[in-house]
Formats: structure tokens, C-alpha cells, sequence
């Protein structure tokens, strides 16, 4: 064989075997490149977490219409605006200062009660009307009707304020009606119209079940 020919076939044989070679040094390369495209996309679309708050306390929300603690079932003391009576150390049972105390209870009780059934009668007097349309008649009258039921009951309460107000007069106010024992300062804030203590009360209302079941 020529030596010409020789070269050339060398030549070529150098030449195919340099390419394979670079195209597996490319191959190689190619892999990684990927893998880290496909780590790095991987982190992208990894949503980050929000950071806890520490020390956090969930807020407590009181519901619409719910009162406030401690003003649910207001008496007669926290209607009138009065302090409870503190009585001093050996300070008898019903003194002159306790039974004012009740009277100045019981007179402006019965002053709000008054002034509520005054201004109940001109309430209705003004919103009397003639309504052409049933369905506004009827909601009138039932609206009267509830609130002259209320009046009533007031008017029952005006009642016993006034007993009361005699009991003090004549120095039997603060006295169980049934046993004639004390019946407490305590008792009586709560309630200024009562006439038993809280045994004899639990008792009567015992019987009036036991009828009432009967």
C-alpha cells in the first residue's frame, strides 16, 4: 500500500475516534446538567412555610347579644344605683341606718317603676291609630297587650314595695313572716319585698309544687 494512503486512513481513524470520544465526554456532562435542572425546579415550586408565632394566645370573642359577666340579672340595689350596706362591727340587726338604707331602696325602686307605667300610658295614647290594614292592627294590639301585661305585674310589684315600706314603719320589716327570724341584709338587697327567709321560702315553694303535682 502506498504510503499515501496510509496517512490518510491513519488520519481518519484518529478523526472518528475523537469524536466518539468527545461525544461521550458530552453525554456525560449532559446528565448532571439535567439532574440539577431538575433539583433546582424542585426547590422552586416548594412552598415556604409561614413562620409559627410563638407565644400566641387565641382571642376569645364574645357573641353579639351576650352581656358582659357579672351584669346578667341586675336587682333592685344595682337598679337604683345604691351601694350595699356595710354594717359596723356590733351593729344590731335593723338599725335606723339599715332600715333607711331599705327605704331609700324600696322609694326609688318604686319612683322607676312609677315613671315606667307614666310613660307606658303616653306611649300608647300617642301610638293609638286606626291602621286600615289588619296585619297592622293586629301587631299594634299585640304590642299593647304585652306591655300593659308588664304594667301589670308592676303594678303588683308598686304593691309589695308599699307593704314593705308600712313593715318598716311599724318595725317588722327584715323579720321571717312564718318563724320571725332574720331574714338578712343580704337577702333583702336582692330582694326588698320579702317577707320570709330563705328556709321558710324553700319550704312554702315545696308545698307549692307538691299542690301543683297533686
Amino acid at each position: 500500500m502506498p504510503a499515501s494512503k496510509k496517512g490518510a486512513k491513519g488520519r481518519a481513524s484518529t478523526g472518528t475516534k475523537a469524536a466518539a470520544s468527545a461525544r461521550k465526554s458530552g453525554g456525560g456532562n449532559a446528565a448532571p446538567k439535567k439532574a440539577a435542572t431538575k433539583k433546582a425546579a424542585t426547590k422552586k415550586a416548594t412552598p415556604r412555610k409561614a413562620p409559627a408565632t410563638r407565644g400566641a394566645r387565641p382571642v376569645a370573642v364574645r357573641p353579639a347579644g351576650v352581656a358582659p359577666a357579672g351584669t346578667e340579672g341586675a336587682g333592685p340595689l344595682s337598679i337604683t344605683g345604691l351601694a350595699p350596706y356595710e354594717p359596723k362591727k356590733g351593729e344590731p340587726y335593723m338599725s335606723d341606718a339599715q332600715t333607711e338604707h331599705f327605704r331609700k331602696i324600696l322609694l326609688e325602686w318604686k319612683r322607676q317603676l312609677m315613671e315606667e307605667t307614666e310613660r307606658t300610658v303616653h306611649h300608647m295614647q300617642d301610638e293609638a291609630a286606626n291602621f286600615p290594614d289588619p296585619n297592622d292592627r293586629a301587631t299594634q294590639e299585640e304590642e299593647f297587650s304585652l306591655e300593659l301585661r308588664t304594667r301589670d305585674r308592676e303594678r303588683k310589684l308598686v304593691k309589695k314595695i308599699n307593704e314593705a315600706l308600712a313593715r318598716i314603719e311599724t318595725g317588722e320589716y327584715g323579720y321571717c313572716e312564718a318563724c320571725g327570724v332574720e331574714i338578712g341584709i343580704r337577702r333583702l338587697e336582692a330582694r326588698p319585698t320579702a317577707t320570709l327567709c330563705i328556709d321558710c321560702k324553700t319550704l312554702d315553694e315545696i308545698r307549692e309544687k307538691q299542690m301543683s303535682a297533686s
